[in-house]
């Protein structure tokens, strides 16, 4: 008996010992290879349409637990507040004016736009396949829907997804019909108004494309390029169509939130990310990688119930206010990043810098760059480096901030923001620190930074003199 007892607990040793190093093993492997990276970017998604910032309707609770985790950005930024000029910036580190992504004509590229991303711009996948990495894009583009636009010639190894909005071929509907309905939570236009492409890498596979089913599909792909590419480091772009208008969601997620269709939509998201972190975790890749979880531009005031929510922040997307460039931002990766709240500033533009830091990769050196490398706030929370930031919307410089004040010198229409570009008789000025609802012009109390700031900005004016010609204005030969 005594010799039975002994055995068992020379192999329940053993199995500890085994699993000790099994452990510090895997925690080794994962912590000396180059972390891979995932963006998982929404699009028209407002600052308080998820619960951790402070919605009180909408039930996220996988992006909560990220924050948790991770780290919550509240003053995160876009470098635009339209599509294509904001995920230009992205992919670049640059302001769009300088790639010529973005236009006082033409906001973004549309379906008949002969140009998009030059292949003179380097792209955050162009920077990381150089460091070894598999590169893959799931979901909406919007930098050029041409063949030799697409993200394979663009540094991506894989594509699949809509390349530009889901709203465009539609027939005016959008415009019409649907703004008919927009006091109704639940209205669901008909997916075949929409006559969308699908396409995966250069190929059209589905038009129109069943936009009910496009988040889960979304999903399922981006779960298989991560199983795919467990053993090497990879780039994920993850970036949903979803909640621009029109709205949709899977059968599984309509009226589930018993809220609105727009509730229901941002659920079925927030579920995606849970199935992204769940692959990563199963994968044992959860401690070597960074998933940022942000927005491209803030919510479509216009489309009322169907357009989400900035918060306390003022107006929304298309607009150079906080709403429309202020956008809900969490960094997560247990293994690196340090978990806690920033209220520093941070854009989308620091992304490339960050990556390269982050990987060992090189930002270009031929060009100027507007990011800056945020890797130590995510590891140490050490104070961040960018203090400044330049409102720029459709070609045209709008505002600047340094350190809490802004300073307003155009503006577009807080709701309706098709209408033209307001130059400002005076400059407006907001101490954001106290003001973050943007209502309180205190230019008349600070007179001297008021001219300051206004000598940075010309200062940056003459910066981007000389930039890429307007690549958005252009339109293929009608057939």
């Amino acid at each position: 008996m005594g010799l039975e007892i002994r055995e068992e607990g020379f192999k329940m040793k053993n199995i500890i010992i085994f699993l000790i190093v099994f452990n510090v093993t895997l925690l080794f492997s994962q912590s000396n290879d180059k972390p891979n990276f995932v963006v998982i970017f929404c699009d028209d998604l407002g600052y308080g349409d998820i619960g951790v910032f402070g919605s009180p309707i909408i039930r996220t609770p996988n992006i909560d637990e990220m924050a948790s985790e991770g780290q919550k950005w509240t003053q995160f930024y876009v470098a635009d507040p339209v599509c294509t000029p904001s995920r230009a910036a992205l992919m670049t580190g640059r302001y769009p004016i300088r790639s010529g992504m973005t236009s006082s004509k033409r906001a973004v590229l549309f379906p008949d736009s002969a140009n998009g991303l030059k292949h003179e711009e380097v792209t955050i996948a162009e920077v990381l396949k150089d460091q070894g990495y598999a590169t893959g894009a799931v979901g909406k583009w919007h930098l050029g829907h041409l063949p030799k636009f697409l993200p394979l010639q663009q540094g991506f190894d894989s594509y699949y997804g809509v390349p530009y909005s889901n709203d465009m071929v539609n027939n005016g509907f959008t415009g019409h019909v649907y703004r008919k309905n927009i006091l109704d939570p639940y209205f669901q236009a008909p997916a075949t108004k929409f006559n969308v492409a699908l396409v995966e890498n250069t190929i059209e596979i589905e038009r129109p494309v069943d936009q009910t089913t496009i988040t889960k599909r979304y999903t399922k792909k981006a779960v298989e390029f991560i199983d795919k590419n467990k053993n090497q480091s990879f780039f994920l772009y993850l970036a949903h169509s979803m909640p621009h208008i029109p709205l949709f969601a899977s059968d599984d997620f309509m009226g589930r939130s018993k809220a609105s269709l727009y509730v229901d939509v941002i659920e079925e998201i927030d579920w995606s990310v849970g199935q992204v972190i769940d692959a990563l975790k199963r994968n044992n890749l959860d401690r070597n990688t960074i998933v940022v979880f942000s927005s491209d531009n803030g919510p479509w005031l216009s489309f009322k119930i169907h357009g989400g929510s900035a918060g306390p922040l003022r107006a929304g997307k298309g607009t150079t206010f906080e709403g429309g460039q202020r956008v809900p931002t969490v960094f997560w990766g247990p293994g690196i990043v340090k978990p806690g709240v920033v209220n520093q500033m941070g854009s989308t533009l620091d992304l490339i810098n960050t990556f390269a830091s982050l990987s060992g990769g090189k930002v270009p050196k031929d060009r100027k760059m507007d990011g800056y490398d945020l890797s130590k706030v995510l590891k140490e929370k050490a104070e961040s480096p960018r203090k400044d930031f330049y409102y720029w919307g459709f070609a045209q410089l709008h505002g600047y901030r340094t350190e809490q004040f802004k300073l307003h010198i155009k503006q577009r229409e807080p709701v309706y923001y098709g209408r033209p570009t307001i130059i400002l008789d005076k400059p407006e000025l907001y101490n954001l620190r106290a003001d973050i609802s943007e209502k309180y012009d205190v230019a008349m109390d600070h007179p001297d930074l008021v001219d300051k700031m206004l000598d940075k900005i010309e200062k940056h004016l003459k910066d981007v003199e000389g930039s890429t010609p307007d690549q958005l204005v252009e339109r293929l030969p009608k057939k």
